[in-house]
């Protein structure tokens, strides 16, 4: 399919999303544009690091991005597991608009629990959506994607959708092992096997490769999508660093030393990349996003004082660490605790860059404004459309299994809807983060403004709302 067309940037939004063109004219010259590095960890927890509250996990290099940077507070994943957070991340696009609402099949899990057939999920991102990274390079930037790719295999590849470079990036959403040769079998990140050492960590070897990147097109405005395997199963870390964790006492919430060392390797890599930028004088030509596909795996990690983790759609399955840095533009050490999402870093970046909006919806907003402390965002409600199912974690105790809902936040107020059972569960978020206190018979009235306007938002986009009654399921109908 032949990619849709583009308007300018004027035509969307006016003229205050000419400001970073403006920027980059002085006296008639046109400046170089910035370089964007976007970091993406997979299944990094809201408190998986130092500066969100970690006392077991070090992370003294994201800590200093975070010192130096925009911490947002209330920052979501577009869904609460991998392939359509993703998806929204690089179209700006709510999950109903790509269709990719799941990893995989939405009908994991066992049949006889499943009550609904879920409504179909893409496993592929559709060719015929603009990317960030064919925005950018419409304006003469180099790509790369680095990592985890997870939206399609072959004919759906990164240099399918606007990148230059892939490394490691194909339809998988984990790998089988992050030590080299990173497969079991022959079809398995085949251009990372082929080269590298035995015993090579995979975190340690996509960062090589991010900073050949940098070096390589230091000259040029550049855009690094940075995808790490990492935090994702297997859980797998280098001794030494699982032997420090060992040693180290942990707490009630955070002590899985490998995952801490697992932590501690990406905690290296953004290391590694801000020395780079610093070494050949980019830092402050350069934005770099620091952010999280969805909550923490629960088995290993704990999101409290948030209810939940990674596959749900409370808050510990879907708010997420996010730092944004760019030195000179941005005030350092600044906390923002306006709601803001995955789908807000597409117009922000294109808007960053000076780059022209494709000409397809757009769900996100620019946070520029925001980042340079210039504005707040008009009020808005953000939407979570999730209409499958994950099967629980092995092991666990508790509502661990993900069935199709949708949820919506809209000032302090959330809600969340069972697509299996109607049920309407609401919250307060400033007093009550951790969701304990279901306010839906205490507050009809807002409950009800919150289901309407999720049913008009569901209309608008064409959301699926499972109803067919699966026969394979055991329980009561």
């Amino acid at each position: 399919m032949r990619k849709r067309s583009y308007r300018t940037l004027w035509s969307i939004v006016g003229p205050s999303a000419l400001m970073a063109s403006v920027l980059l004219s002085a006296c008639g010259k046109e400046a170089p544009r910035p370089n964007v590095v976007l970091i993406y960890i997979d299944d990094l927890g809201w408190r998986d690091a130092g500066f969100m509250g970690s006392e077991y996990y070090e992370t003294p290099h994201i800590d200093r991005l975070a010192a130096e940077g925009v911490v947002f507070t209330n920052a979501y994943a577009n869904a609460p597991n991998c392939a359509p957070s993703r998806a929204s991340l690089l179209t700006g696009q709510y999950t109903p608009r790509h269709g990719v609402y799941t990893s995989g099949s939405p009908e994991r899990g066992a049949a006889r629990l499943r009550r609904l057939v879920p409504a179909p999920s893409k496993t592929a991102l559709d060719t015929g959506v603009v990317t960030i990274a064919e925005a950018l390079k419409g304006v003469g930037y180099a790509t790369a994607h680095v990592g985890k790719w997870h939206l399609g295999g072959h004919g759906y590849l990164p240099t399918d959708q606007g990148f230059d470079v892939n490394v490691a990036g194909d339809g998988r959403g984990h790998v089988p092992t992050h030590f080299h040769p990173y497969r079991r079998s022959e079809n398995e990140l085949r251009d990372l096997a082929g080269t590298g050492r035995e015993g090579e960590y995979l975190t340690d070897r996509l960062t090589a490769e991010a900073l050949g990147f940098i070096e390589n097109h230091h000259d040029r405005p550049f855009f690094l999508y940075l995808s790490h395997y990492a935090v994702h199963t297997p859980l797998q870390a280098k001794d030494e660093l699982v032997s420090k964790y060992r040693r180290k006492p942990g707490d009630d919430r955070h002590n899985h030393p490998v995952y801490a060392a697992m932590v501690a390797s990406v905690d290296e890599s953004v290391g590694r990349i801000v020395a780079r930028l610093d070494e050949f004088g980019l830092s402050e030509s350069t934005v770099v996003f620091f952010f999280s596909d969805n909550g923490g795996y629960g088995p290993a990690t704990s999101m409290a004082p948030l209810r939940g983790s990674k596959g749900m759609l409370y808050e510990g399955g879907i708010r997420v660490p996010l730092v944004v840095r760019w030195p000179g533009n941005f005030a350092p050490g600044r906390q923002e605790a306006t709601p803001v999402i995955g789908t807000d870093l597409f117009p922000t970046i294109i808007e960053i860059a000076g780059a022209e909006m494709p000409a397809q919806p757009l769900d996100g907003v620019s946070l520029l404004k925001l980042l340079q402390g210039a504005g707040g965002l008009e009020p808005r409600a953000l939407h979570w459309h999730f209409p499958a199912y994950l099967e629980a974690y092995s092991g666990m105790t508790g509502p661990w299994r993900t069935a199709p809902a949708a949820a919506i936040r809209s000032g302090d107020y959330k809600l969340i809807e069972s697509f299996e059972t109607g049920e309407l569960e609401l919250y307060n978020l400033r007093d009550d983060i951790g969701e304990r206190a279901n306010l839906a018979a205490q507050l009809p009235d807002i409950v009800e403004e919150l289901h309407q306007l999720t049913i008009e938002w569901r209309r608008s986009v064409g959301a699926p709302v499972p109803t067919e009654l699966n026969p394979a399921y055991e329980g009561e109908n």
